[in-house]
């Protein structure tokens, strides 16, 4: 059981209400015979700078907020082997809980965290590749319509090159703890942010049908274990997967596992507005969107993703980087608090924790 806790908590998040259940969470790790000081965050980067201090003083950093305050603190506690960190939900769509199986009920929360159970799970790592070079690549793609509408192979796949340096504490980058997309996802997350918070969790579902009357298909590229694997293809989005759900239960990869090493990379194809409304949006809901013949899934240890034009990338609900980028995955480079589990990778339904895989390695177009 973790003697020194430090509890970070996001006051904002939630539309205010991880302030307003800051109180009872510290009274629930307090009556677990926790060690407990509380910090209360200005921003992402001063919730990083605030993670870091508490792991370098030997406490187990707990986060009260949603899957951005998770994600900024893990990118910065994954430079510190030996920091552990805990989960007590407090966002609106705390997505990462959810697959994690962590309830939002403090108690039950904090419970979890007095057990002391860990594993260790992978990260995302979203690396920007701008400048001059980033700029012509995106050229070559041309306009939107300029391109054929399914994917096609440029090129076999590899593994990636021995010794290939990993992100480390002076890395440029961040890492995430869930989803990094782009594209149509850019303009939702955008349109999401933005929102009144009295729409809690359809905010999301807002976000999607406000940026699906503006939207237009964007020419993408994504190159699997570079140099490898090219496909084109025009569409909505890509999505590189660390876990299962983003948007507040929207199950984009319902396949993707949290310690495997490899992230699910889901592309959705260009259709009507109309096939997108009734064919895409409400199946993602139990992930079985990605069944649907637009719907295409790669897995892959790192890819390199451009478009004809520009789009800011969103992992856990922020802004994480301008396209072109690389992500990569990060094998076991957080250490985190979770419910105990003697078979954690057994099959399961969305919402369960974990899950397995059912279906091939890769679904190509074509």
């Amino acid at each position: 059981m973790p003697a020194r806790v430090c509890l970070i908590v996001n006051p904002a998040a939630g539309g205010g209400r991880a302030g307003r259940a800051a109180p009872a969470c510290e009274r629930a790790l307090r009556g677990h015979g926790l060690q407990l000081r509380r910090e209360d965050t200005r921003g992402l980067q001063h919730a990083r700078e605030l993670a870091g201090a508490a792991a370098d003083l030997g406490e187990t950093v707990v986060a009260l907020g949603g899957d951005g305050l998770i994600g900024a603190i893990a990118d910065r506690l994954r430079e510190r082997p030996r920091a552990v960190l805990g989960i007590i939900p407090g966002g609106r769509g705390n997505d990462l809980a959810r697959v994690l199986g962590i309830p939002e009920d403090a108690e039950a929360a904090a419970e979890i965290i007095a057990a002391g159970h860990t594993l260790a799970l992978d990260l995302g790592f979203v690396e920007e590749l701008g400048g001059a070079g980033g700029g012509a690549r995106r050229s070559q793609l041309g306009g939107a319509g300029g391109g054929a509408r399914r994917s096609q192979a440029d090129g076999a796949g590899g593994a990636q090159p021995a010794g290939a340096r990993e992100p480390g504490r002076d890395s440029p980058g961040r890492a995430f703890v869930g989803i990094a997309s782009a594209g149509f996802d850019s303009d939702a997350n955008r349109i999401a942010n933005e929102a009144p918070a009295r729409l809690g969790q359809l905010v999301y579902v807002y976000g999607a049908l406000r940026a699906l009357l503006a939207w237009r298909a964007a020419r993408f590229q994504i190159e699997l274990e570079p140099p490898g694997e090219r496909h084109t293809y025009t569409g909505f989005s890509v999505g590189a997967a660390n876990s299962k759900a983003y948007g507040g239960g929207m199950w984009a990869a319902p396949d993707a596992l949290l310690d495997d090493g490899l992230l699910e990379v889901v592309l959705v194809e260009d259709m009507s507005r109309l096939a997108f409304l009734t064919k895409i949006l409400p199946k993602v809901f139990k992930g079985t969107h990605v069944h649907e013949p637009g719907v295409h899934v790669f897995r892959a240890r790192e890819l390199v993703l451009e478009a004809d034009r520009p789009f800011t990338m969103y992992a856990d609900g922020d802004p994480i980087g301008q396209l072109p980028v690389r992500v990569r995955a990060l094998p076991a480079a957080i250490t985190m608090l979770t419910p105990a589990s003697r078979e954690p990778l057994t099959p399961s339904a969305p919402g369960s924790a974990f899950g397995a895989r059912a279906r091939p390695a890769a679904s190509a177009p074509g």
